[in-house]
C-alpha cells in the first residue's frame, strides 16, 4: 500500500521484562488485520553474536528460524501472531553492528577516519532498519523493538540511532510507542505514575517524544489518572493506553484494539484502511478462557524454574489445547527429581508427557526412567530433540536389552552409543551457531501417528542438535519394534522415531514448538493433546466403573 515503509519504534521504562515483545507483537497483528504489510525487528543490547550459546538462565529460550538463526525469544511472539516467517535480518544485536563496524575498520573502509559510536555505530543500526525495507519487499510499517529499558548505557547507541531516524524520516514516517509501568502499591492504596514520568522525561533527555504510552498495571487505570500522565508527559490522553495484565496474551491485542490503539497508528501515519477482522482470533481467545474440559501434561527437563526456557513449546501447548478444546495443565517435574523419588511418585497423576529439548548430561537419567514410567503404562509420551534421543536410549535399554545404551553427548567410552555425533560435526570446535540449525525436509512413513497428525508425505521442521541415532543400531531398534517413521530425503538421518504398539509414543528430532500458531497449532502437539484428552476421559471412566462396581459390593 505505501510507497514508502513507516517506522514505529518500541521502547520500554521503568524495568525490564514489561511485555514489550507482546506488545510489538500485538501492533504487528492489529496493523496486518487491517490490511497492511508488517515487518517486526528486535534490536538486542548485548554484546554476544547472538543468544545460541547463552546459558538459558540467562536469556531463556533461543528460537531458531528457517534459516538457521538463533534468535531471541520475542521472534517467537512476532511470528506466533504475526505468522510472517522471521529471518536473520529480524534480530539484531550490539555484537553484530560492532562486529560489522571493526570489520570494516580493518579492511580500511572508513578511509583512515576515527571510528565513533556516532556515526558509524548508529549509522550501521539505521542501515539495518533500512534494509529490511528491501529485504521484506517493502512492508508497510516497519514495527522496531529496542531491547532494555531507557537509561540502560547499552541500549544508548540504539536509542540515539531511532532519534536520528524521527528526524531523517518525519514525524509523518515514524512513531514513538513507549511501555512503561504504573505500580499500585496497596499500602498506599493509590497508583503512582512517578516512575512514567521520570521515564518519558529520562527519553525526551535524548531527544525522543514518545506518541503514545502502553501503560502496564495490575489493575484498570482510570480517566483521571490518564490525564494526569498526558498532562506531565505532553502524550494526548487518548494515546495514554491502560495495558492492563490479562489472563492470556493472546487477549493483548483484543484489549489494544478495544482502546483504538491501531486507529491512532493509522490516523498518525495518514491511512484509510478497513477495521480488523478479528473474529476468528476472537474465538481463540474465548476457548482459551472457557475449555470444556482439563488434562494434566508432565513436563520433564532441568530448567523447569524457568518457564522462559520453554516458552514456545508452553504456547504450543495453548494452541493445541484449543484444537481440543481443553485446558493444558503444565506439571513441571525436574528430571533430576525423578532419579531421586521415582517416577511413580511425581507423575503417578498426569495424562501425558512431555521430555523437552536440551543440553548437558545432568537429569538425563531421570529423564530415561520418567520415559519407561509412561511407555509401559501406556500414557502419551511426546519427545523434542533431547527427548526423542532419550526415548531411543530407553527402548534400546528396557526393549532391545542393551542395558548400556547411552549418548556420545555424555560418555566417549561407551558400549552400546545408540546415540551419536553427525558426520558433519565432527572437528567442529566453535560453539555458536554449528548445530544442524534451521527448517529442514522430512518423509513421514504412510501408516504411523506422524502421517495421521500432518497428512503429509513430506514436511519441513526446523533443527538445532548436534547428535542423532546412530545408524549402526537402526536394524536392531526396528526388529524390537520402534518405527522410523521420519526420514530425511537421503535416508541417512532419522528424523522420527514411534512405538506402534503404544497408543501415542512419539519422539522427533526437530522443535516442532517453534512453528505453531494460535489459529494453527502444530499437528503434531495437537495430536498429542487429543491423546492425552482421550487417556484422561478413560482415566475417568474406568474410576466411575470402579465407584459404581464398590457401591454394588457395599450394597450387597
Amino acid at each position: 500500500m505505501a510507497e514508502k515503509s513507516k517506522y514505529v519504534f518500541v521502547t520500554g521504562g521503568v524495568v525490564s521484562s514489561l511485555g514489550k515483545g507482546i506488545a510489538a507483537s500485538s501492533l504487528g497483528l492489529l496493523l496486518q488485520k487491517r490490511g497492511l504489510k508488517v515487518c517486526n525487528v528486535k534490536f538486542d543490547p548485548y554484546l554476544n553474536v547472538d543468544p545460541g550459546t547463552m546459558n538459558p538462565f540467562q536469556h531463556g529460550e533461543v528460537f531458531v528460524l528457517d534459516d538457521g538463526s538463533e534468535t531471541d525469544l520475542d521472534l517467537g511472539h512476532y511470528e506466533r501472531f504475526t505468522d510472517v516467517p522471521m529471518g536473520k535480518e529480524n534480530n539484531v544485536t550490539t555484537g553484530q553492528i560492532y562486529n560489522t563496524v571493526i570489520s570494516r575498520e580493518r579492511r580500511g573502509d572508513y578511509l583512515g577516519a576515527t571510528v565513533q559510536v556516532i556515526p558509524h555505530i548508529t549509522n550501521e543500526i539505521k542501515t539495518r532498519i533500512k534494509k529490511l525495507e528491501r529485504i521484506m519487499d517493502e512492508p508497510d510499517v516497519i514495527i522496531v523493538e529496542i531491547g532494555g529499558t531507557v537509561g540502560d548505557i547499552e541500549s544508548q547507541p540504539f536509542l540515539e540511532a531511532i532519534r536520528q531516524m524521527g528526524q531523517e524520516e518525519g514525524p509523518r514516517n515514524t512513531m514513538f510507542v513507549h511501555v512503561t509501568l504504573v505500580p499500585y502499591l496497596g499500602t498506599a492504596g493509590e497508583f503512582k505514575t512517578k516512575p512514567t514520568q521520570h521515564s518519558v522525561r529520562e527519553l525526551r533527555a535524548i531527544g525522543i517524544q514518545p506518541n503514545m504510552l502502553l501503560c502496564r498495571s495490575a489493575k484498570p487505570l482510570s480517566e483521571d489518572l490518564r490525564k494526569k500522565i498526558s498532562l506531565f508527559c505532553s502524550v494526548p490522553t487518548r494515546s495514554v493506553v491502560n495495558a492492563q495484565d490479562v489472563s492470556t496474551i493472546y487477549d493483548v491485542p483484543i484489549k489494544y484494539h478495544a482502546q483504538g490503539v491501531d486507529d491512532i497508528i493509522c490516523e498518525h501515519f495518514g491511512w484509510q484502511v478497513p477495521q480488523p477482522e478479528l473474529a476468528d482470533w476472537e474465538q481463540m481467545v474465548e476457548r482459551i478462557k472457557n475449555p470444556r474440559q482439563h488434562i494434566k501434561i508432565g513436563i520433564c527437563g532441568k530448567y523447569v524454574n524457568l518457564r522462559d526456557a520453554y516458552k514456545s513449546i508452553i504456547e504450543s501447548f495453548v494452541h493445541a489445547g484449543v484444537a481440543n478444546d481443553a485446558e493444558v495443565k503444565l506439571i513441571w517435574v525436574s528430571s533430576e527429581d525423578i532419579k531421586q523419588s521415582g517416577a511413580e511418585k511425581l507423575l503417578y497423576d498426569i495424562d501425558g508427557l512431555l521430555i523437552p529439548g536440551g543440553f548437558g548430561e545432568r537429569g538425563v537419567e531421570g529423564k530415561i526412567e520418567a520415559i519407561r514410567y509412561v511407555r509401559e503404562r501406556k500414557i502419551p509420551f511426546f519427545g523434542i530433540c533431547l527427548g526423542m534421543q532419550c526415548a531411543v536410549i530407553e527402548y534400546a535399554r528396557n526393549v532391545c536389552g542393551l542395558a548400556e545404551a547411552h549418548s556420545y553427548e555424555f560418555y566417549r567410552d561407551l558400549k552400546h552409543p545408540v546415540i551419536h555425533l553427525m558426520a558433519d560435526q565432527e572437528g567442529v570446535t566453535e560453539l555458536g551457531g554449528t548445530m544442524r540449525l534451521g527448517a529442514y525436509p522430512c518423509i513421514v512413513a504412510e501408516k504411523s501417528k506422524s502421517y495421521e497428525a500432518y497428512g503429509l508425505r513430506q514436511i519441513s521442521e526446523r533443527h538445532r542438535h548436534r547428535y542423532e541415532l546412530n545408524n549402526a543400531y537402526r536394524e536392531m531398534l526396528v526388529k524390537e519394534g520402534l518405527l522410523l517413521s521420519g526420514m530425511s530425503p537421503d535416508n541417512r538421518l532419522v528424523e522420527i522415531v514411534e512405538d506402534p504398539g503404544h497408543p501415542w509414543f512419539v519422539g522427533v528430532q526437530f522443535h516442532p514448538e517453534l512453528k505453531s500458531r494460535p489459529t494453527k497449532p502444530h499437528p503434531l502437539f495437537r495430536e498429542f493433546v487429543g491423546a492425552s484428552v482421550t487417556y484422561n476421559e478413560k482415566k475417568k471412566a474406568a474410576t466411575s466403573a470402579d465407584v459404581e462396581e464398590s457401591i454394588d459390593i457395599s450394597r450387597s
